[in-house]
């Protein structure tokens, strides 16, 4: 299995309410194209900071800066070109979400959005 698919279906073991967006990803894509579920992942992510959604974003971001750790390059091109360049812009709703991102996430997101 393909390290960036397996990525995917890690998040849903370590955080059950993305298990319904997965499915559906399954579904409609007949596979998992784990750039697209990530953009998702970021919405929803965001929805939870936010405070409407079921998926706890502690979970997640705790997640991806472990997946990050590891230093797997099919990882950590998903994480950072569909996760956290997807984060929101300065002065969008959420944007408070990037004060959140772990110590290798942080520096991961200075280099793809060095202007936040």
């Amino acid at each position: 299995m393909e390290r960036d698919v397996q990525l995917a279906r890690d998040l849903v073991a370590a955080s059950p309410g993305f298990e319904d967006l997965f499915e559906s990803h399954v579904f409609n894509e007949d596979g998992v194209l784990s750039h697209l579920f990530f953009w998702d992942v970021v919405q929803e992510t965001v929805a939870s900071f936010l405070g409407g959604d079921e998926t706890d974003w502690r979970v997640t971001l705790r997640f991806l800066e472990e997946q990050l750790r590891l230093g797997v390059p099919e990882v950590t091109e998903v994480v950072a070109t569909s996760f956290l360049f997807n984060l929101p812009w300065p002065g969008q709703p959420g944007y408070g979400l990037v004060d959140h991102l772990g110590p290798v996430m942080s520096a991961r997101f200075a280099l793809i959005r060095p202007s936040g």
